[in-house]
């Protein structure tokens, strides 16, 4: 078997719903070795609503990682907690700055303590500014972050994205600053470093140029539902069994494959259609026409003429659509995990592909406080006395 590419690396999780954890689940599915702190008797929030349950969620977003309780509340458990900091390479939390400082985990401190640590804060509004105590969650940041305002349809109340978008994308960031970090550690001999990733600004970073127009025109970006409406045509269409199909032929070369596949290459032509502002001007007339064209086909049939012209386009898909989707299942982006409780699980690969080394799925996510014995003895040094002497006064 390949040598995964972080193998080697120990990252300690003391975090919780949903970027941060997931930051360590990304670096886990490459090889490091990830050990996640829980709450005694109750565990992550993930393991769902019956304490220190597995839920399916638990199985896929904790897979790769161990499993050990630690009551941070507690002084002791405190202590403990700083005794493993220095035995790990990356340190990923998202406990807001004042619980950080409250508990004696706050940057500063645990720099010191461990100066060869990659110490990853994904706060909800990052360790400085005027609303660095406040707390967030995907929904908050997606707010703050100027994407719940341009989403929906214009004539109607923003709307947030079905997923915790933001989450995710604020977990990659967070799986690429740590790389970064550990790059300049280990070939510059840089030490460890801070890592402060706000969760609004994955969100933030995903507006495209709405500040850069705002500054240079004084446009503010504004709901445009499904279209785009500085590239037209781009948008989603009803067919005829009622399904929804998405396309794209907002090119020039793109419209004018739209245009005879419609049976109307005279619009490619056209003085209001054959540039891409004239389209945008009179997006409303083109729209009518394409959804007109649509309603005449089943979505399947729409989508397999249009991808066979090489214009992009794809059904709008469910959940239940992808588990079936041949595409997925072949090129390997969802695999099927054995899990003890779940049996026969399907999940997201490890992404993204790399081609020499690329990720596993070694093992779904933990029974709660299963490694304690191995982390706090292996890790440690602490003896059976110890762990039974915390256990006892629910420290673990």
């Amino acid at each position: 078997m390949t040598t995964l590419p972080l193998a080697g690396i120990r990252v300690l999780d003391l975090s919780t719903v949903l970027a941060a954890p997931v930051t360590a689940t990304f670096l886990g599915d490459f090889g490091a070795e990830v050990v996640k702190v829980e709450e005694p008797g109750r565990g992550d929030f993930t393991r769902g609503t019956t304490p220190g349950a597995r839920s399916a969620y638990w199985a896929q977003e904790a897979r790769n990682k161990k499993s050990v309780t630690l009551d941070l509340r507690t002084e002791r458990g405190q202590r403990l907690v700083r005794d493993l900091i220095p035995r790990f390479d990356v340190v990923v939390t998202n406990y807001r700055p004042p619980t950080l400082r409250a508990w004696g985990l706050d940057p500063d401190r645990l720099s010191e303590l461990a100066p060869d640590t990659v110490l990853v804060y994904v706060t909800g509004y990052g360790l400085t500014g005027p609303y660095s105590d406040r707390g967030s969650f995907d929904r908050i940041a997606s707010a703050f972050a100027g994407l719940t305002y341009v989403t929906g349809d214009d004539d109607r109340d923003p709307v947030r994205s079905g997923y915790s978008t933001i989450d995710y994308m604020a977990a990659y960031l967070g799986a690429f600053a740590v790389v970064t970090a550990l790059y300049h550690r280990d070939t510059a001999g840089g030490g460890g470093q801070i890592v402060d990733l706000a969760l609004y600004e994955a969100g933030f970073r995903a507006s495209e140029d709405a500040l850069a127009a705002y500054a240079t025109t004084g446009k503010v970006r504004e709901r445009a539902g499904n279209r785009n409406p500085q590239i037209v045509p781009a948008s989603d269409f009803t067919t005829g069994d009622g399904r929804r199909v998405s396309v794209h032929a907002g090119t020039d070369a793109l419209f004018r494959r739209l245009s005879r596949l419609m049976g109307r290459p005279e619009l490619a032509d056209s003085e209001e259609y054959a540039t891409r502002a004239g389209r945008a001007r009179h997006a409303d007339a083109l729209y009518a026409l394409i959804g007109e064209w649509a309603a005449k086909y089943t979505a399947d049939d729409l989508s397999k003429l249009l991808n066979e012209a090489d214009i992009p386009s794809s059904p709008l898909m469910s959940i239940a659509d992808i588990a079936a989707d041949p595409h997925y299942r072949e090129r390997g982006t969802l695999v099927h995990v054995h899990d003890a409780e779940f049996g026969d699980l399907p999940m997201p690969a490890p992404l993204p592909r790399l081609s020499r080394t690329p990720g596993s799925v070694r093992s779904t996510g933990p029974a709660l406080g299963e490694h304690n014995a191995e982390v706090y003895r292996g890790v440690l040094g602490l003896s059976e006395e110890q762990l039974a002497a915390l256990e006892a006064d629910g420290v673990i």
